[in-house]
C-alpha cells in the first residue's frame, strides 16, 4: 500500500514538473510579428579595439535581432524587447524660411518614417528609441524641419515652387545621414504647399496669368472672325444654290410643260390617227357592201334574168320549130322575141343603173371618211401647235419672270448664251468667200477693223432696242471699267487689245 502511494505521489510529482517545464517553455518563446523586431539582450558582445587610439570598446554583437521568426529566451539571463518596424507619418511644417533672395516661405509637407529593417539599424533604433518609441515623430520632425530650412536658403523661390521634385529630394539628401544615425530611413518626403505672407508668389504669377489671359482672348477673337467668315461664306454659298435651284426649277418647269404640251399633242395626233385608221376601215366596210350588193345583184337580178331570157329563147324557139309552118306560129314567136329583148333590154339597164349607184354610194362614203379625216388631223394639229405655243409662252414668261428676279446676273447669262450666235452670224458671210482680195491703203487689216466695226454697230442696236450694253457686261467680266457708249472695241481704233 505505501508503494503504490509513493509511485502516485512520484507519478503526480513528474506530471508536474512536466506541466510547469511546458508553460516555462511557451512564455520564454517568442515570436517577432511582420511589422516588429526583438532584441534579445543577455549575452555580452565581443571587445574591439580601435586601431587608431588603442581603445578597446565591446561591440553590439551580444543584442540578439530577431525579425519574422521565433526564439527561445533563456531564463534569468535572457530578456526579449520588441521595437515596432511600422511606418509613421509625420507632418513637416516651417513658418518664415528665409530663401536665397530673402524671401520668407512657409512649407507644409509630410514625410513617411520607419525603423530600418536591418540588423544594425534596429539595433542603433533600439539603443535611442526602444523605451520611447513615441521620441521618433519629434525627432524627425526636427531633423527634417532642419533640412528644409537650409535647402531653402539655397535655392530661390521660383526653383522651388516650379521643381518640388527636386525640392524634397534635396531635403531627403540632407536629412538622410541623420537618420540613418538613429537607425530611422525616410520612406518619401512630399511638399504639399509653398506659401509666403506677403504678395510675392501670387505676384510672380500675374505675367502668366495676364499672357495666358492676353492668349486666350486673341484666340476667341480669331475664333469669332473665322466663325464669322465661314458664316458669310456659308451664307453667299447657300444664296447661290437657291438662284441656281431657281432657275433650274424655272427650266425644269418649262421643260415639263413643253413635255406636257408635245405629249397632249401627240395624244391628239394619236387620236386623230385612231379615227381616220376608224375611217379608213369603214370606207373598206363600205367597198366590201358594195362588193357584197354586186354579187346579190348578181344572183337576184341578172341570172334570174339570163335564165328567164334563156327560157324564154327556148320556148320561142320550140314554138319557131313547131310551128314552123304556121304563120300565126311565126308572128308569135317573132312578138315573143322581140318582148324577151326587150326584157332583157330592161333588166340589163336596171342592173347598170344599180351598180351605178352603190358605186356612187361607195365613192360617197370614201371621199366623206377622206374629208372627215382630214378634218380631224386639220383640228389635231391646231390644237398641238395652240398648246406648244401656249407652253412656249408659259417658258418665256418664266424665263423672264426668272430675269427679273436675278437682274444683271440672268441678262450676263443671256448676253453670254447669245454671243456665239451673234459672233457666228457676223462670221458667215466671210465664211462663204472662197478667194478674197484686200484693196486698201490698210492693207489686210482693214478686214479685221471692218469686222470690228460692224460688231460695234450690232452691239449698239442691240443696246439700244433691248436696253442691254453687251459689251458693258464682257467689260465687266473681264474685270475692266465701261466704254463709254460709241466707243469702237479694243484693237478697233487702231489702239494695242488689252
Amino acid at each position: 500500500m505505501d508503494t503504490v502511494i509513493v509511485a502516485a505521489v512520484v507519478i503526480g510529482a513528474l506530471v508536474v514538473l512536466a506541466l510547469v517545464a511546458v508553460v516555462a517553455v511557451k512564455t520564454r518563446y517568442k515570436i517577432a510579428s511582420p511589422s516588429e523586431a526583438l532584441i534579445i539582450v543577455g549575452k555580452k558582445g565581443r571587445p574591439v579595439t580601435n586601431p587608431q587610439t588603442g581603445e578597446v570598446t565591446t561591440d553590439l554583437s551580444g543584442q540578439k535581432v530577431v525579425m519574422g521568426a521565433g526564439v527561445f529566451v533563456k531564463p534569468l539571463v535572457q530578456q526579449a524587447h520588441r521595437l515596432s518596424l511600422s511606418s509613421v507619418r509625420i507632418p513637416i511644417s516651417i513658418r518664415g524660411a528665409v530663401s536665397r533672395q530673402g524671401i520668407r516661405l512657409n512649407v507644409d509637407g509630410v514625410a513617411i518614417v520607419k525603423v530600418g529593417g536591418t540588423e544594425d539599424f534596429v539595433r542603433a533604433a533600439s539603443q535611442r528609441f526602444l523605451q520611447q518609441q513615441k521620441e521618433i515623430e519629434p525627432f524627425t520632425q526636427e531633423v527634417l524641419a532642419g533640412s528644409l530650412r537650409g535647402v531653402i536658403g539655397t535655392l530661390t523661390v521660383e526653383e522651388i515652387i516650379r521643381d518640388r521634385v527636386a525640392f524634397a529630394r534635396q531635403v531627403e539628401e540632407e536629412a538622410v545621414t541623420s537618420l540613418n544615425n538613429q537607425g530611422l530611413v525616410l520612406d518619401t518626403l512630399q511638399i504639399q504647399d509653398v506659401s509666403d505672407d506677403g504678395n510675392y508668389l501670387k505676384d510672380l504669377g500675374r505675367p502668366e496669368a495676364a499672357n495666358a489671359r492676353r492668349a486666350a482672348e486673341i484666340a476667341e477673337a480669331n475664333n469669332a472672325q473665322e466663325a464669322q467668315q465661314a458664316q458669310a461664306l456659308s451664307d453667299a454659298k447657300i444664296a447661290q444654290a437657291q438662284r441656281d435651284l431657281a432657275l433650274q426649277q424655272a427650266q425644269f418647269r418649262a421643260d415639263q410643260d413643253k413635255a406636257a404640251a408635245e405629249a397632249d399633242a401627240a395624244g391628239r395626233l394619236a387620236e386623230a390617227a385612231a379615227q381616220q385608221q376608224v375611217l379608213l376601215e369603214q370606207e373598206r366596210v363600205a367597198q366590201r357592201q358594195a362588193e357584197l350588193t354586186e354579187r346579190t345583184l348578181d344572183t337576184e337580178v341578172r341570172k334570174p334574168a339570163d335564165a328567164r331570157r334563156y327560157q324564154a329563147e327556148q320556148e320561142a324557139m320550140a314554138q319557131k320549130t313547131a310551128r314552123v309552118l304556121s304563120a300565126e306560129a311565126e308572128q308569135q314567136a317573132a312578138v315573143a322575141a322581140a318582148q324577151a329583148d326587150a326584157e332583157r333590154v330592161r333588166l340589163s339597164a336596171e342592173a347598170d343603173a344599180a351598180r351605178v349607184r352603190v358605186a356612187a354610194d361607195a365613192e360617197l362614203q370614201r371621199r366623206t371618211a377622206e374629208a372627215d379625216a382630214v378634218r380631224l388631223e386639220g383640228r389635231a394639229q391646231a390644237e398641238a401647235l395652240t398648246a406648244t405655243g401656249a407652253a412656249k409662252a408659259d417658258a418665256l414668261q418664266r424665263e423672264a419672270q426668272a430675269l427679273k428676279e436675278f437682274g444683271e446676273a440672268a441678262l450676263t447669262q443671256r448676253a453670254l448664251e447669245v454671243l456665239p450666235e451673234l459672233a457666228q452670224a457676223l462670221a458667215s458671210p466671210l465664211g462663204g468667200i472662197k478667194d478674197l482680195t484686200v484693196i486698201s491703203n490698210d492693207g489686210a487689216g482693214a478686214l479685221s477693223r471692218s469686222v470690228g466695226a460692224n460688231l460695234q454697230e450690232t452691239l449698239e442696236v442691240l443696246r439700244r432696242t433691248t436696253g442691254v450694253d453687251v459689251a458693258r457686261v464682257l467689260h465687266s467680266l473681264g474685270g475692266e471699267q465701261p466704254r463709254p457708249a460709241g466707243a469702237g472695241p479694243a484693237g478697233v481704233d487702231g489702239s494695242s487689245p488689252g
